[in-house]
């Protein structure tokens, strides 16, 4: 009777103990950098319970504060998107940093030198900002689809050139001099996206963003477009031995990318600024991939990976202001997390008995089915 009512114990795939393994290996390397980070708070601080307490729960104490989190969280969901269109691929191009830029200077120049409706104004000024991103992302990969260019050199020079070639433009042909500092003319009324909640900064970006995950989502797991991108990534020669564009595929991916990522810095500017006025490359690119490591690379798990290191940094911003602990020490954090989440021996002995498992399991269910 036992028998009869007891349910048998469902026997992983090796595809399925990967998964919960990469998972797994996400969340240790987290909790290992938290961790570290709370020995440093206490090692370092006269007052380590106030410099902890303001760490972790003072994001949660205020309206305005609770609203830069989700600020934060914004770009960093584009960028993360972005990222995981590129990198499942097997991509390591990082112009989503450049294309960030070069997106909100698209939407600059549209937002400062059109005058149009306030529904095209904005929606002109994104479609721009993301061909901007789309046109920095596809250098990268047009040298390695032609050249056999490594991505990650020639990424990192076009994030370099989409800065000068931004601040070129905002010195010599958008700049108003009358801001006293360098800077853009302010963009038009009409081009600006509205807040939604009174009280913080949240504009109607956060809408876009979660469509963007939805998209990027549907895009990447439930369509046959995606499954080449992710095959490509995965082995390109079984890709190409099954008829895959290999080269169009890796084009593809890194433009959408590309457009994801100027799409964001079109959004941030025309909903946090009244004119561009960055000086510098903003590391919402970068950090977006560190975000999309997190998630690893599923658009859908991307919006949390956003919220935990918006979270993080606006807590270490809070403990900042109130202790005597640097806000630097959120660099700490994300480091520590990459090194763990990328470093593939991490956890690998556990891995490979789990995967050993798994397989033996499979082998003694056919077995006895076969004997049956």
């Amino acid at each position: 009777m036992r028998n009869i009512l007891t349910k048998p114990a469902k026997i992983k795939t090796p595809k399925e103990v990967e998964k919960q393994f990469n998972f797994l290996r996400i969340i240790l390397a987290v909790g290992i950098a938290l961790g570290i980070a709370m020995i440093i708070i206490l090692l370092i601080s006269d007052d380590p319970l106030g410099a902890i307490y303001s760490f972790v729960v003072g994001p949660l104490t205020t309206k305005r504060r609770m609203g830069n989190v989700i600020e934060i969280m914004t770009p960093l969901i584009f960028t993360g998107v972005g990222v995981c269109f590129i990198f499942s691929a097997n991509q390591t191009n990082m112009a989503v940093e450049g294309g960030f830029l070069l997106g909100a200077l698209g939407a600059t120049v549209i937002a400062t030198t059109l005058q149009l409706p306030p529904v095209l104004h904005p929606l002109f000024s994104m479609l721009l900002g993301g061909i901007f991103g789309m046109l920095a992302c596809a250098v990268p990969a047009g040298l390695y689809v032609k050249f056999g260019s490594k991505p990650v050199v020639s990424s990192i020079m076009v994030n370099w050139t989409s800065l000068y070639i931004a601040l070129g433009v905002i010195n010599h042909i958008l700049r108003d001099p009358s801001a006293g500092f360098l800077s853009s003319y302010k963009i038009a009324k009409t081009a600006e996206l509205p807040g939604i909640l009174k009280g913080t900064n949240i504009h109607a970006g956060i809408i876009i963003a979660a469509i963007v995950v939805v998209f990027g989502y549907l895009y990447l797991y439930k369509s046959k477009f995606g499954y080449e991108i992710r095959t490509v990534g995965k082995n390109p020669e079984f890709a190409a031995y099954s008829g895959i564009p290999v080269n169009g595929v890796i084009m593809k991916a890194q433009l959408i990318g590309g457009f994801l990522a100027g799409l964001g810095g079109a959004v941030e500017l025309l909903g946090m600024y009244s004119r561009f006025q960055y000086q510098g490359q903003t590391g919402h690119g970068f950090n977006g991939i560190l975000v999309g490591i997190i998630a690893g690379y599923n658009p859908k798990l991307v919006p949390f990976a956003a919220l935990f290191l918006a979270y993080v940094q606006v807590g270490a911003d809070v403990m900042q202001r109130s202790s005597d602990i640097p806000i630097e020490l959120v660099n700490i954090i994300q480091a520590i997390i990459i090194m763990l989440v990328v470093a593939e021996r991490f956890l690998h002995k556990t891995k490979h008995k789990q995967l050993v498992k798994a397989a033996n399991a499979q082998l003694e269910m056919k077995g006895a089915a076969v004997n049956e």
